[in-house]
């Protein structure tokens, strides 16, 4: 099956309640992770690509694989950008095959913000393309994007912002963060900030990035078997399904898996220090991502045989 826009996956999420998973992917353990857990699961997908993961994997190698994973599905699947920093980036990934692209303008100043996401909207819409853009900042750090302290959505903004961008979804920050050292204490997600998004923008797509949980189990298995990687705890799971029913139909989720992965290997080479076989840790490594993606999609997305 060809790859896909978020439209229709979106308007079924927004109407059922639900939310569409966003995987963070940087190779094939990764991808084959994600499509297998989907599969499993009759769940849509989004993969995305990080400006991290371009570099690192090259852009041209992820459309390959996931040509590759898309010859062995029926699932709706989009390819996503996630946090595309210029113009220039995102007219590459489209050129490249993508049916999504984030526009990420929410350093500049709003005025900005909203020139920069036009002209991705323009030259997208002209071929087809998805278009999320943000308003609002995140504190955190995930690849390139790093960022102190929040900056929560204003709602008035978040009307204006659509309205004269066209885009076709937006990532707020209602206190969610990047990266897996998130908060000293329990979050708060301000869902009477969403709550009013949401009534303002109705039937809205929003999209809700820094989601990670980072779930104790993995945090403590990848402890236990070298240096403390994270010592913060995520968003509560609760928090995040709630959000779900809030508009919120794209939830972006990258560090969990990055964590599942981390301490299935440190754990493999604890027990098998003089292994030199990459199959014998990424093997164990692909099953924990598709079981942490699994994981997700019936707890937290609540996508389950959405398709």
């Amino acid at each position: 099956m060809p790859l896909v826009s978020p439209k229709e996956m979106f308007a079924k999420a927004y109407d059922g309640k639900y939310a569409v998973g966003a995987f963070n992917v940087n190779n094939m353990e990764i991808i084959q992770g994600i499509m297998a857990a989907g599969a499993e699961e009759r769940a849509p997908l989004i993969l995305q690509v990080s400006a991290g993961a371009r570099k690192y994997a090259g852009q041209r190698y992820i459309v390959k694989l996931m040509e590759a994973a898309l010859e062995e599905t029926d699932l709706p699947v989009v390819l996503h950008l996630d946090h595309g920093q210029d113009f220039d980036i995102c007219k590459k990934v489209i050129e490249g095959g993508f049916t999504s692209v984030m526009i990420d303008g929410s350093h500049h100043p709003f005025e900005e913000n909203i020139r920069v996401t036009k002209e991705v909207v323009d030259y997208a819409h002209e071929r087809g393309v998805w278009v999320e853009a943000e308003l609002g900042v995140l504190a955190g750090v995930e690849d390139e994007v790093s960022a102190e302290h929040h900056v929560y959505t204003d709602p008035d903004q978040a009307v204006e912002f659509v309205e004269r961008t066209g885009c076709d979804s937006l990532a707020v920050a209602i206190g969610t963060s990047h990266g897996a050292y998130k908060f000293k204490c329990e979050p708060k997600l301000d869902f009477e900030r969403l709550g009013v998004i949401t009534d303002r923008l109705p039937g809205y797509p929003l999209v809700l990035h820094g989601a990670s949980s980072v779930l104790p189990e993995f945090v403590q298995m990848a402890n236990a078997h070298g240096g403390e990687i994270a010592g913060a705890c995520g968003v509560p799971e609760s928090l995040l399904r709630k959000a779900a029913t809030y508009g919120v139909c794209k939830i972006n989720i990258d560090t969990d898996i990055r964590l599942a992965m981390t301490a299935v290997v440190r754990k493999h080479f604890a027990e098998h220090p003089g292994d030199f076989d990459p199959r014998q840790y990424l093997g164990p490594a692909r099953t924990a991502v598709k079981e942490m993606v699994q994981h997700k999609i019936r707890h937290v997305l609540g996508c389950s045989n959405a398709v």
